[in-house]
């Protein structure tokens, strides 16, 4: 477990960390190029991970979990962004919440791309749901950067306030639900507590059997 541990912290948080970072910009330039600076004035443009982790939510909490022998969550620092002002407005926002996870799939497919030409191997077992951490760093980085990528897509996907997977589906909904998915985003973070530890044990299974198919299609 300690070994497992180690791996996690050298090879999985500098993954989580440029994952999420990449993430939380593209949520601002998509709203940049929708109309609305806002993001873009808190300096959340930037691929400086120093503008977008939380020390609690980013650092301790996957610290904590990955110590603890559990699976690792992080969330950054949520992107402000004004509805008032963005084009399209709920489809705006829409757009902004899905530009994250689709910036995790595209680094995930490059760093599959890069591990097919440096470790062929690490990417096979990859396929199988192992990892070989008996190669370089960039091998062991690049595979754990491919995990995380693709859980960060598959789990931000989900409809459930406030994941952007939320925010194409309050697009789509009547108000009644919208008022729903409102009462829920308010709850902030708390709500997010709530479904990893109630609601995301229950669907777990398909998430994992989600992200595994993903990754066996995109390293064929």
């Amino acid at each position: 477990m300690q070994s497992d541990n180690f791996y996690l912290l050298i090879y999985a948080l500098p993954a989580l960390l440029v994952a999420i970072s990449l993430h939380e910009m593209m949520h601002s330039v998509v709203g940049y190029w929708l109309g609305d600076d806002t993001a873009k004035l808190h300096g959340r443009i930037s691929f400086n991970p120093l503008r977008h982790i939380d020390p609690l939510t980013t650092v301790a909490l996957p610290l904590i979990l990955i110590l603890a022998g559990l699976p690792p969550f992080a969330a950054a620092k949520p992107v402000p962004i004004n509805l008032y002002r963005l084009k399209f407005q709920e489809f705006g926002m829409a757009l902004v919440g899905i530009a994250g996870p689709l910036t995790n799939l595209l680094l995930a497919i490059i760093f599959i791309l890069i591990l097919k030409l440096v470790d062929p191997v690490a990417l096979s077992f990859l396929a199988e749901s192992r990892i070989a951490i008996n190669g370089s760093y960039l091998s062991g980085f690049l595979a754990y950067s491919v995990l995380i990528n693709i859980g960060l897509f598959i789990f931000n996907m989900i409809p459930f306030p406030p994941l952007d997977g939320s925010r194409v589906l309050y697009a789509l909904s009547p108000e009644p639900i919208q008022k729903v998915m409102m009462q829920i985003e308010r709850m902030g973070f708390t709500a997010i507590l709530l479904f990893m530890f109630v609601g995301f044990p229950l669907i777990s299974p398909v998430i994992s059997s989600a992200q595994q198919m993903l990754i066996s299609v995109l390293a064929n």
